[in-house]
């Protein structure tokens, strides 16, 4: 029996969402869609709106450190690197059927941007607010006013799924297909291509409201589809998201250790221990010359950081192409980071585990994670209360602070909690902490 598998011209397709009927494969322009996409990307709302929401340490006083907005644009720029790196060794294995691979760096670039627009304030701990309010909190009252298939998105609530809504909904006074986006660059954004009653540690691909849309984009691309008629539905991964996955977990793993560096949370010592453990012995010496040619402490971190990155994405690219096969079938598993050599796996683990150890635990970090829970779970109980009960006086207010935007008149309930969770997963964390305080009377306008 002949085994299924993804085709790389299939899978490369510039079509756009909701703008099918323009589409033209025979087009020829000095700027491709895939790149369209990216541009498209940096001039939206949504985007610039990362700029204010925590990575993982508060929002920068005298110290600047990651945000959301800057870590897509780094996480871009490893993506696209590793993916120009992939694509010069398809092209030799494909030969005649190299010209797809021309655009895999667009397409990655522009994915690695847009996977975190679903994300809402306060880091994952906002995604965590938001699951839990309806799982453990008040929220927990409208269980049996749900299918269990809405219900799971809700207490599964998941910023990846947040994040192909947020390109392909159309909201209120906007157009057919919301950014219109290339049905590759959507796909390639897609990390648990299943829906919310598969969610294993709470992930998934898309919302209940968004299965249509996924099904569709899969089916153009021929991604391959994992469960059985009447199953929960599952597919396998776009091939690209394996490397947009890669490049946001090199970001944020290197990347919160050179700001825990920054903040003195970790010594240079530990930080310079922690990133030769990527290297070869032999390397070592080379590299403690070059750190002894400059004083400052941070730049000596910094060129550490560099070559971290530079080496996980050449062995991530490796990796990738010593498992092309399994991945266009749908067997791979696991992340390419697991499938490196063991050196730089176990010194990726070790960064891991001062990570956890050090980092996520550091009093500023938990100290955003309590502020951002106490934020969130407040204005889901007041906005989910406004847009349930709209005839009481005080929800008829609330409700005329809405963006015109988001549907609080929706027909459905799930409708109607969707225009929640839109609202509130779209707001910077300084707009959060504002609205909050203006619900509880901690802020007026000046008279």
């Amino acid at each position: 029996m002949t085994k299924l598998t993804m085709e790389w011209p299939r899978l490369i397709n510039d079509m756009r969402f909701g703008l099918e009927h323009y589409h033209d494969p025979r087009k020829s322009a000095t700027r491709s869609d895939f790149r369209r996409d990216y541009d498209r990307l940096v001039f939206s709302s949504p985007f610039r709106r990362l700029q204010n929401k925590t990575q993982v340490f508060p929002l920068p006083g005298s110290i600047f450190v990651h945000n959301r907005l800057t870590h897509s644009l780094e996480v871009s720029c490893v993506g696209k690197s590793m993916a120009d790196t992939i694509a010069i060794a398809l092209r030799r294995r494909h030969g005649a059927d190299s010209g797809c691979f021309d655009h895999l760096g667009d397409i990655v670039a522009a994915a690695c941007l847009a996977h975190d627009l679903g994300n809402p304030p306060f880091g994952h701990s906002g995604e965590r607010a938001i699951a839990t309010f309806f799982s453990e909190g008040p929220g927990s009252a409208l269980r049996s006013m749900l299918p269990e298939h809405l219900w799971t998105d809700l207490i599964h609530f998941e910023g990846n799924a947040n994040a192909l809504r947020v390109l392909t909904h159309r909201f209120n006074g906007r157009r057919e297909g919301g950014f219109a986006m290339t049905y590759s660059t959507l796909a390639s954004i897609v990390k648990y291509p299943h829906e919310s009653s598969l969610a294993g540690k709470g992930k998934f691909g898309f919302f209940s409201s968004e299965r249509a849309t996924y099904v569709r984009v899969a089916e153009a691309l021929g991604i391959l589809r994992l469960s059985a008629e009447g199953e929960p539905l599952r597919y396998a991964r776009h091939p690209l998201v394996y490397i947009v996955e890669a490049a946001d977990d090199i970001c944020y793993e290197v990347m919160d250790i050179e700001d825990a560096h920054k903040l003195k949370i970790l010594s240079t010592e530990e930080v310079v221990a922690a990133f030769m453990g990527f290297f070869e012995q032999e390397e070592h010496s080379h590299m403690c010359r070059v750190m002894e040619a400059v004083d400052d402490p941070n730049e000596k971190i910094a060129y550490l950081r560099s070559c971290v990155v530079g080496r996980l994405v050449d062995k991530c690219a490796e990796a990738f192409i010593a498992n092309e096969d399994s991945i266009l079938d749908g067997t791979f598993e696991g992340s390419l980071l697991q499938a490196i050599p063991e050196l730089q796996r176990n010194g990726y683990a070790h960064c891991n585990a001062i990570s956890w150890d050090k980092i996520y635990r550091a009093p500023e970090v938990v100290d955003i994670e309590l502020a951002g829970n106490r934020i969130i779970s407040e204005l889901m109980e007041r906005l989910v209360g406004a847009v349930t009960h709209p005839e009481l006086n005080y929800s008829r207010l609330l409700l005329s602070k809405f963006p015109q935007q988001y549907d609080v008149c929706a027909p459905t309930l799930y409708g109607k909690l969707q225009a929640v969770l839109d609202h509130i997963s779209a707001m910077t964390d300084v707009y959060a902490l504002d609205l909050y305080r203006k619900l509880n009377g901690m802020s007026l306008p000046a008279v």
